[in-house]
Protein backbone atom coordinates (compact mmCIF):
# COMPACT_ATOMS: atom_id res chain seq x y z
CA UNK A 1 0.00 0.00 0.00
CA UNK A 2 1.79 3.06 -1.24
CA UNK A 3 -0.11 5.67 0.86
CA UNK A 4 -0.25 3.77 4.15
CA UNK A 5 0.04 6.24 7.02
CA UNK A 6 -1.37 9.14 5.01
CA UNK A 7 -4.67 10.88 5.72
CA UNK A 8 -6.84 12.65 3.14
CA UNK A 9 -9.81 14.96 3.58
CA UNK A 10 -12.40 14.97 0.81
CA UNK A 11 -14.72 17.97 0.88
CA UNK A 12 -18.43 17.45 0.25
CA UNK A 13 -21.47 19.65 -0.20
CA UNK A 14 -24.72 19.32 -2.09
CA UNK A 15 -24.70 18.87 -5.87
CA UNK A 16 -21.23 17.32 -6.05
CA UNK A 17 -20.16 15.43 -9.19
CA UNK A 18 -20.39 11.73 -8.30
CA UNK A 19 -17.20 10.45 -9.90
CA UNK A 20 -15.15 13.35 -8.56
CA UNK A 21 -15.75 12.24 -4.97
CA UNK A 22 -16.09 8.48 -5.19
CA UNK A 23 -13.25 7.74 -7.63
CA UNK A 24 -10.65 9.54 -5.44
CA UNK A 25 -12.13 8.12 -2.21
CA UNK A 26 -11.88 4.52 -3.39
CA UNK A 27 -8.50 4.92 -5.10
CA UNK A 28 -7.02 6.52 -1.96
CA UNK A 29 -8.47 3.79 0.27
CA UNK A 30 -7.11 1.11 -2.08
CA UNK A 31 -3.66 2.66 -1.64
CA UNK A 32 -3.92 2.47 2.17
CA UNK A 33 -4.74 6.13 2.78
CA UNK A 34 -7.18 6.99 5.57
CA UNK A 35 -10.00 9.09 4.06
CA UNK A 36 -12.29 11.45 5.97
CA UNK A 37 -15.28 13.03 4.24
CA UNK A 38 -15.53 16.63 5.50
CA UNK A 39 -18.68 18.70 5.11
CA UNK A 40 -20.17 21.77 6.73
CA UNK A 41 -21.88 19.44 9.24
CA UNK A 42 -20.83 16.04 10.64
CA UNK A 43 -22.99 13.02 9.87
CA UNK A 44 -25.11 14.80 7.27
CA UNK A 45 -25.97 13.28 3.89
CA UNK A 46 -25.23 15.56 0.94
CA UNK A 47 -26.91 14.67 -2.37
CA UNK A 48 -24.93 14.63 -5.60
CA UNK A 49 -26.14 16.26 -8.82
CA UNK A 50 -28.05 13.01 -9.47
CA UNK A 51 -29.17 12.57 -5.85
CA UNK A 52 -26.57 9.98 -4.77
CA UNK A 53 -25.82 10.57 -1.07
CA UNK A 54 -22.44 11.15 0.51
CA UNK A 55 -22.41 11.26 4.31
CA UNK A 56 -19.82 13.45 5.96
CA UNK A 57 -17.63 11.95 8.67
CA UNK A 58 -16.62 15.27 10.21
CA UNK A 59 -17.62 18.92 10.17
CA UNK A 60 -15.01 21.32 8.81
CA UNK A 61 -15.10 23.30 12.06
CA UNK A 62 -13.97 20.15 13.93
CA UNK A 63 -10.86 19.35 11.87
CA UNK A 64 -7.51 21.05 11.32
CA UNK A 65 -5.07 21.14 8.45
CA UNK A 66 -2.55 19.44 10.74
CA UNK A 67 -4.76 16.32 10.63
CA UNK A 68 -4.32 15.75 6.90
CA UNK A 69 -1.73 15.22 4.18
CA UNK A 70 -4.09 15.63 1.21
CA UNK A 71 -7.21 17.68 0.47
CA UNK A 72 -9.51 16.71 -2.41
CA UNK A 73 -12.01 19.26 -3.73
CA UNK A 74 -14.58 17.76 -6.12
CA UNK A 75 -16.52 19.58 -8.77
CA UNK A 76 -20.12 19.70 -9.80
CA UNK A 77 -21.91 22.60 -8.16
CA UNK A 78 -20.62 21.65 -4.69
CA UNK A 79 -17.72 24.15 -4.78
CA UNK A 80 -20.19 27.04 -5.01
CA UNK A 81 -21.74 25.73 -1.76
CA UNK A 82 -18.44 24.76 -0.13
CA UNK A 83 -17.03 28.26 -0.38
CA UNK A 84 -20.02 29.68 1.51
CA UNK A 85 -18.70 28.06 4.72
CA UNK A 86 -15.88 29.85 6.51
CA UNK A 87 -14.64 26.63 8.13
CA UNK A 88 -14.28 24.95 4.71
CA UNK A 89 -12.35 27.94 3.35
CA UNK A 90 -10.17 28.11 6.47
CA UNK A 91 -9.27 24.40 6.18
CA UNK A 92 -8.36 24.88 2.51
CA UNK A 93 -6.35 28.05 3.22
CA UNK A 94 -4.49 26.47 6.14
CA UNK A 95 -3.57 23.41 4.09
CA UNK A 96 -2.31 25.63 1.27
CA UNK A 97 -0.24 27.72 3.71
CA UNK A 98 1.28 24.53 5.14
CA UNK A 99 2.19 23.29 1.67
CA UNK A 100 -0.09 20.26 1.93
CA UNK A 101 -1.33 18.57 -1.23
CA UNK A 102 -4.50 20.21 -2.49
CA UNK A 103 -6.17 18.58 -5.49
CA UNK A 104 -9.18 20.26 -7.12
CA UNK A 105 -11.04 19.01 -10.17
CA UNK A 106 -13.58 20.56 -12.54
CA UNK A 107 -15.34 23.37 -10.60
CA UNK A 108 -13.24 22.50 -7.50
CA UNK A 109 -10.76 25.33 -8.15
CA UNK A 110 -13.62 27.73 -7.33
CA UNK A 111 -12.86 26.93 -3.68
CA UNK A 112 -9.20 27.81 -4.28
CA UNK A 113 -10.34 31.13 -5.81
CA UNK A 114 -11.69 32.01 -2.36
CA UNK A 115 -8.19 31.58 -0.87
CA UNK A 116 -4.70 32.76 -1.80
CA UNK A 117 -3.71 29.26 -3.00
CA UNK A 118 -3.73 30.03 -6.74
CA UNK A 119 -1.65 33.22 -6.67
CA UNK A 120 1.37 32.72 -8.92
CA UNK A 121 0.48 29.08 -9.68
CA UNK A 122 -0.29 27.26 -12.90
CA UNK A 123 -3.71 25.61 -12.86
CA UNK A 124 -6.51 24.17 -14.95
CA UNK A 125 -10.24 23.79 -14.36
CA UNK A 126 -13.56 23.32 -16.10
CA UNK A 127 -13.57 25.92 -18.89
CA UNK A 128 -16.57 27.80 -17.46
CA UNK A 129 -14.55 29.00 -14.44
CA UNK A 130 -11.33 29.78 -16.35
CA UNK A 131 -11.77 33.54 -15.81
CA UNK A 132 -12.24 33.05 -12.06
CA UNK A 133 -9.04 31.01 -11.85
CA UNK A 134 -7.12 33.66 -13.80
CA UNK A 135 -8.60 36.46 -11.66
CA UNK A 136 -7.48 34.53 -8.55
CA UNK A 137 -3.89 34.89 -9.78
CA UNK A 138 -3.24 31.62 -11.59
CA UNK A 139 -1.82 31.04 -15.04
CA UNK A 140 -4.48 28.94 -16.77
CA UNK A 141 -3.40 25.92 -18.82
CA UNK A 142 -5.77 23.69 -20.78
CA UNK A 143 -4.44 20.27 -19.76
CA UNK A 144 -5.87 17.11 -18.22
CA UNK A 145 -3.83 17.71 -15.08
CA UNK A 146 -1.60 20.54 -13.90
CA UNK A 147 0.65 20.20 -10.89
CA UNK A 148 2.36 23.29 -9.54
CA UNK A 149 4.07 22.39 -6.29
CA UNK A 150 1.41 21.29 -3.83
CA UNK A 151 -1.54 22.36 -6.04
CA UNK A 152 -3.00 19.78 -8.44
CA UNK A 153 -5.88 20.65 -10.75
CA UNK A 154 -7.86 18.88 -13.49
CA UNK A 155 -10.67 19.85 -15.86
CA UNK A 156 -13.38 17.15 -15.79
CA UNK A 157 -14.25 13.55 -14.86
CA UNK A 158 -12.46 12.20 -17.95
CA UNK A 159 -9.23 13.51 -16.38
CA UNK A 160 -9.59 11.50 -13.15
CA UNK A 161 -6.92 8.87 -13.99
CA UNK A 162 -4.27 11.57 -14.61
CA UNK A 163 -5.57 13.54 -11.59
CA UNK A 164 -5.10 10.55 -9.28
CA UNK A 165 -1.67 9.71 -10.72
CA UNK A 166 -0.54 13.27 -9.95
CA UNK A 167 -1.91 12.98 -6.40
CA UNK A 168 -0.09 9.67 -5.88
CA UNK A 169 3.16 11.14 -7.22
CA UNK A 170 2.88 14.16 -4.91
CA UNK A 171 2.01 11.95 -1.93
CA UNK A 172 5.04 9.72 -2.49
CA UNK A 173 7.22 12.84 -2.08
CA UNK A 174 5.75 13.73 1.33
CA UNK A 175 6.24 12.38 4.82
CA UNK A 176 2.79 11.50 6.22
CA UNK A 177 1.26 13.19 9.26
CA UNK A 178 0.58 10.89 12.19
CA UNK A 179 -2.90 9.37 11.79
Amino acid sequence: MELKGMHAAVLVEQLYQELEIWYPVYRLREAGCKVTIVGPEAGKEYPSKLGYPCKSDKAAKDVRADDFDILIIPGGYAPDHIRRHEAMIRLTSDMAEQGKIIAAICHGPWVLCSTQALKGKKATCFFAIKDDVINAGAQYLDAEVVRDGNIITSRKPDDLPAFMQAIFAAARERKPVKV
